[in-house]
This record gives C-alpha cells, structure tokens and sequence, in this order.
C-alpha cells in the first residue's frame, strides 16, 4: 500500500471533531478538485505493508483511526487493513469522494463520504450509492458557494438523508464565510451539522502533519 504520511493529532472534521486521532493518509487521487488541500499526497509516499502500518498505529496511544487520502479506496488492500484495525479494537473511519465502490469495506467501518460539488470541478453525477449508506456513517458537502449550498440541499432531500445518516455542511476555506454558510443551513431547515476545519483553525492551513 503506497502512504504519504501517518501521525498522530486531533481530528479537525465531522462528528469526531476535537478528538485525539491516528491519521493514515494513502497516496494517490482520481480527482483534482480546485480547493484540494492535500495535493502532495498526490504523489510520492512509501510503500508499506499491512504489518508495517498497523505497528505505526499501534505507536500512538489511541483507538480511533482516520484512513484517508488522496482517496483511500485506490488501495487494494484498504478493506484487508480496515478489517485488521477492528480486530485489533481500533474505531475505523474512511474519508472517501465515494465514487469508487465501497461495499469491500466491513459494515462497522465509518464511511465519511465528501459528496463532490459542482463549484470543485469534479461533480458526482452517480450519487446511488447514498441510498446504501449506514446510520453511522456521515455525508459531508464542501461548499464553494451559495449555489454549491443550494445542490448540495437538493441531494439531501433528494436521498433523504436527513435522519438516516449524519449530514455536514464546510466552507472552503477563505472563500466562504462560516456565518454565511451557517445562515444557509439556518434558513434551509436542514438537520444538518457545520463542520469547520478546526486543525487549521489551530495550526494554519499550511500546517501538515497535524
């Protein structure tokens, strides 16, 4: 499995926000949104077997595991890996674009799909596999703007996703205001969640490794 990095920090995203977290970032992404952050991942990293990354885990004194990207579910092995972490007692999460199948992954893991928009250049058009996903998995649109917030309201209601799973709703960063996109949710009457990027809130949005 190729990797770009694995370390140990607070996850800044989702329902998990603000709780300690292993994050294994796999190299390697069949998209190119326009504010991706994590671009170097594109490329590079190392060549680790399932073994190798499991001790790396094992290092760091928590349960709670992020495999994420670049887009995780290029990698072969990745439900073998998840699959290893359960055993072990690890709480797994995958953040996924989710246009690459995901039933190969066991039904505990958290799938944390990040719905594509149209405002980051690679909009999801097959958006079936919503209906298939878990109540603890959770959906998250990163929005652009105000007609990203729009298409992204239509494929809740759309999906009926409220209620059925955990929806969240981030501003790309320096380029939506988090009160705008809170007045959104606010008058769409979604039962959704703002999620902010509370990492780089702490450490900047240059910062890696954290």
């Amino acid at each position: 499995m190729r990797v770009t990095e694995i370390f140990f920090s607070i996850q800044g995203e989702g329902t998990r926000a603000g709780r300690p977290c292993v994050f294994v970032r796999f190299t390697g992404c069949d998209l190119r949104c326009s504010y991706c952050d994590t671009a170097y991942a594109f490329q590079g990293g190392a060549e680790l077997g399932r073994d190798a990354i499991l001790a790396e885990v094992a290092r760091h004194p928590c349960k709670l595991v992020l495999l994420t990207g670049g887009e995780p579910m290029l990698q072969r092995e990745l439900p073998a890996l998840a699959r290893d972490l359960l055993a072990r007692g690890y709480e797994v999460t995958v953040e996924t674009h989710g246009q690459r199948p995901l039933d190969a992954l066991p039904r505990e893991v958290v799938r944390i799909v990040d719905v594509k928009t149209p405002g980051s250049g690679e909009p999801a058009t097959d958006l079936g596999y919503l209906d298939a996903l878990a109540p603890h998995d959770e959906v998250k649109f990163v929005v652009c703007s105000e007609d990203d917030f729009r298409w992204s309201r239509d494929v809740v209601r759309r999906h009926r996703l409220e209620g059925r799973v955990h929806v969240l709703f981030s501003p790309v960063w320096e380029s939506v205001a988090p009160k705008d996109l809170a007045r959104w949710i606010l008058e769409s009457g979604l039962d959704a969640r703002l999620s902010l990027q509370v990492h780089k809130v702490i450490w900047g949005q240059d910062a890696r490794g954290v």
